[in-house]
């Protein structure tokens, strides 16, 4: 009833140029493809034993995008703790826009660590979703007591919002700002 309402009071619009106006209402209306194109976002938690070749390839092109090439920091990014780790992903349409690895206790540290969290598209929330799942994967998966990481400085804030706390002083590690920091899950 309202579409229709709406149509008879836009005819004498349309002879004024409200034709366009006429279009884009319809589009919206209905959603059409060209303007609204939903995409659900899919999270995946995988360990490296089960991730594919295709995978593992888009999580390393990544992050040597983002640690190496945008940081401008030559150093070796893929180690050996990529093979005793959770890695998680977050894609929309098959494009990755973050990815994090929860590593194994004993393996870097002790306890159990978070690191390489990279975000392609910058303040979505994207990472702190992320870094919410990978706390889970370690208190659920891993019974993790307590979590480690070394955060680059500018990034504290994202850490600190999901309760990590700095436990020392900042220190350089290939030549970029770090911050030691713990949160306790017990």
């Amino acid at each position: 009833r309202g579409f229709e309402s709406f149509i008879r009071c836009q005819e004498q619009s349309i002879r004024k140029g409200g034709l366009l106006f006429l279009a884009f209402y319809v589009l919206f209306r209905y959603n059409s493809p060209i303007f609204f194109r939903r995409y659900p976002m899919e999270l995946t938690i995988k360990h490296f034993s089960e991730l594919t070749a295709q995978e593992l390839y888009e999580i390393y092109h990544s992050r040597v995008a983002v640690f190496v090439v945008e940081q401008n920091c030559p150093y070796q990014e893929v180690d050996e703790a990529d093979r005793h780790a959770y890695h998680l992903t977050l894609k929309e349409n098959g494009r990755l826009l973050a990815y994090l690895r929860v590593v194994e206790q004993n393996v870097l540290r002790e306890e159990v660590t978070i690191g390489r969290v990279l975000s392609l598209k910058r303040r979505k929330g994207y990472a702190s979703r992320l870094l919410a799942e990978g706390i889970r994967v370690a208190e659920e998966q891993l019974h993790a007591d307590k979590i480690i990481i070394e955060a680059q400085t500018y990034a504290m804030p994202l850490y600190e919002k999901a309760g990590f706390v700095p436990v020392s002083e900042e220190f350089l590690e290939d030549g970029i700002p770090h911050v030691p920091m713990t949160l306790d899950l017990r």
